[in-house]
């Protein structure tokens, strides 16, 4: 039914455009609002508006930063000879969680699917060979899901990898990870053993 207030209804709708969020959620997150002082709301839409304006891809890896470079491709203690390839974001942070890889990150912005009209063209693959052609790197870790779209992606970087260096060392995140499963909803004991007890890939994949 409509609501009383005009500008209640388009809050609540626009909450609900959020993923996870229906609309019961939506108009408690609303009146939250309401209840809050004036300075906290504009506060948190400022926030959300700079995010929106201001946050930058990295140069190097394509992470998100509020630098041309981001703070792990920065930092001098990091391995530079190791990459660590991620479908997004949210894969470079929970492999950070558990403190157990120190090399670099790269991100593909997604996984290769046919199915919904993606290739690898429409992923930051190219920059990644870029990088593999340097003779920097040693070792490329695919950290990708373990769906037939990540496998697929694993599968075609792989193939690029021996192409740029065939002396390139390509390994793949241990399977402890359930297949079909995303890397944020895996707890961090689990993912942090899969990133300790990488394996080659051609072995990972006769398996």
């Amino acid at each position: 039914m409509p609501l009383s207030s005009q500008l209640l209804e388009n809050a609540v709708d626009q909450l609900a455009t959020l993923p996870g969020i229906g609309r019961r959620t939506a108009m408690r997150l609303a009146l939250d609002m309401l209840r809050r002082e004036p300075h906290e709301v504009y506060r948190f839409a400022d926030a959300v508006r700079a995010l929106r304006e201001h946050v930058q891809y990295c140069t190097v890896c394509c992470n998100i930063s509020d630098k041309p470079t981001c703070e792990i491709c920065a930092n001098p203690g990091r391995e530079r000879a190791l990459i660590c390839v991620v479908e997004d974001i949210r894969d470079v942070i929970a492999i950070e969680n558990t403190r157990q890889f120190k090399g670099l990150y790269h991100v593909l912005g997604g996984v290769i699917s046919p199915m919904d009209g993606i290739g690898p063209d429409d992923l930051n693959t190219r920059q990644l060979l870029a990088r593999l052609t340097n003779g920097e790197i040693t070792e490329v870790v695919l950290a990708l899901p373990a769906t037939l779209e990540g496998d697929t992606t694993s599968f075609y970087l792989n193939r690029k990898a021996a192409e740029a260096d065939p002396h390139l060392k390509v390994s793949m995140i241990a399977r402890g990870i359930s297949v079909g499963g995303e890397l944020e909803n895996v707890d961090e004991l689990t993912l942090g053993r899969s990133i300790a007890d990488r394996k080659p890939y051609e072995q990972s994949v006769r398996r």
